[in-house]
């Protein structure tokens, strides 16, 4: 009884930027509507009205991020959430290394690369 009235969820689809491209095309012409070019082609109205908005972007048309600035904000954010976590485990590392007794004495001043020569 709860799946009356619900439809199965439809599958994510993905499209070529050539296939988008046309179907922006058909919705400036103005011959259709981006509701009845929607039904058309089987997709949902609010999808095809983000890919003419993100077009006119990429046009110069209206202010906004480009899809490469798009892209490369998502590529710098990759970035930074793996630098975050490198950070990270560098931190439980050095945390768990200096709560080791004894451990940090036999390294000299200098570093754990530096010898130290003892006097005459």
């Amino acid at each position: 009884m709860e799946s009356m009235g619900r439809k199965k969820p439809r599958p994510r689809r993905s499209f070529t930027p050539e296939c988008k491209a046309e179907i922006v095309d058909l919705c400036r012409r103005g011959d259709r509507s981006v509701g009845q070019i929607a039904k058309d082609f089987d997709l949902t109205e609010p999808a095809v009205r983000l890919w003419v908005s993100q077009a006119e972007v990429d046009a110069g048309e209206r202010d906004g991020l480009t899809s490469s600035e798009r892209g490369e904000l998502a590529a710098l954010r990759r970035e930074n959430r793996r630098l975050r976590e490198d950070v990270e485990v560098l931190k439980r590392a050095t945390a768990f290394f200096a709560s080791m007794p004894g451990c940090w004495r036999s390294v000299g001043v200098h570093g754990p690369n530096s010898l130290m020569v003892a006097g005459p």
